[in-house]
């Protein structure tokens, strides 16, 4: 799996879900349960991941969209 985005906004995690999951591209948000162990103060991040086979046409669908700063380094591939 390959991590894109990690951010504490859950608007911007569901916007790049949306745009992942129409296109048809497997997505898991990692962490997204956290906020019940830490009590709602949003201190831990959640992850965005899709299959490491779809992460440059999820790279290009997200940088389309404009969220190309909030993109992790890919590592140089």
């Amino acid at each position: 799996m390959t991590e894109l985005i990690r951010t504490n906004d859950i608007v911007l995690i569901g916007f790049a879900r949306s745009l992942l999951e129409g296109a048809d591209i497997p997505v898991f948000v990692a962490d997204e349960h956290m906020s019940l162990m830490e009590g709602s103060i949003g201190a831990f991040g959640r992850r965005l991941l899709v299959p490491d086979d779809h992460s440059p046409q999820a790279r290009r669908i997200l940088v389309d969209a404009g969220l190309a700063a909030e993109l992790r380094d890919d590592g140089a591939r």
